[in-house]
């Protein structure tokens, strides 16, 4: 059964939300139709444990506590933005989204695997645009990917 918005809580991120945000991460990634990550679990969770340290923004939706999706944020980029598949479908990513139009109104960018067509249905349906492509050589999966923008700087 969905949650009702009574059960959701977005909130902030905290350092202690490192090895949920990696659940969320990995099991996302594994769920979409893109390139298998490069890097095992343990880095994973280091690396968003550095990333929570930083000054990147990051915010997590939990549903009766428990951390089910996350959004991270520099002041130009989206870098993040992640659902856990058992909550996929629910509203959630919509709402990370909204949240970040609304704290970045300049607009800002973001980077999508081109083999990630519900991704990048998503993101157009939000008002997102493709501003580029790239063959995936700068990337470390090596997968072409694409800019997407949204708002008057995107």
């Amino acid at each position: 059964m969905p949650p009702t918005e009574s059960d959701l809580l977005i909130r902030p991120a905290v350092p202690g939300d490192a090895t949920a945000l990696a659940a969320v991460h990995l099991a996302s990634r594994a769920a979409a139709p893109m390139p298998p990550g490069t890097h095992p679990p343990d880095e994973v969770r280091a690396w968003l444990a550095d990333r929570l340290a930083s000054d990147d923004e990051v915010w997590v939706v939990e549903d009766a506590g428990d951390v089910v999706a996350y959004l991270r944020m520099t002041p130009t980029w989206l870098d993040d933005l992640y659902v856990a598949p058992s909550h996929a479908g629910q509203g959630l990513g919509s709402m990370l989204l909204d949240l970040a139009k609304a704290r970045r109104p300049a607009g800002f960018s973001l980077w999508v695997f081109e083999t990630n067509t519900p991704a990048r249905a998503f993101y157009r349906r939000h008002g997102l645009v493709e501003r580029e492509h790239t063959d995936g050589s700068e990337n470390e999966e090596r997968a072409p990917d694409l800019r997407m923008a949204w708002g008057p700087t995107g």
